[in-house]
């Protein structure tokens, strides 16, 4: 299972299971909501920074590659342009 997606459940859980248990214990929903979004935040960012590591090394990695990933797509659209775009030679300047 990709990184990311391990990463997301967890923070959604982190996030999720205080939340129920405010809103269970009767706590007002806005209250509950802004205290679990904080604990949630907190603790992801304390249990979860193998993760949240990993991930950012991945982006990193992706975004700095040596040479741009070149997609087969892409070259039949490149030459489908360059075929029917006319001729800049053939028409007279003016």
């Amino acid at each position: 299972m990709p990184v990311w997606i391990w990463y997301t459940a967890l923070r959604i859980l982190l996030f999720a299971v205080p939340l129920a248990v405010l809103l269970i214990a009767g706590v007002n929903p806005w209250v509950s909501a802004a205290v679990a979004a904080a604990f949630g935040f907190s603790a992801s960012l304390i249990f979860l920074r193998r993760q949240r590591e990993s991930i950012a090394s991945d982006l990193y990695a992706a975004r700095h590659r040596e040479s741009p990933a070149v997609h087969v797509d892409d070259e039949v659209e490149d030459a489908a342009v360059d075929a029917s775009a006319p001729d800049r030679r053939d028409t007279p300047a003016g």
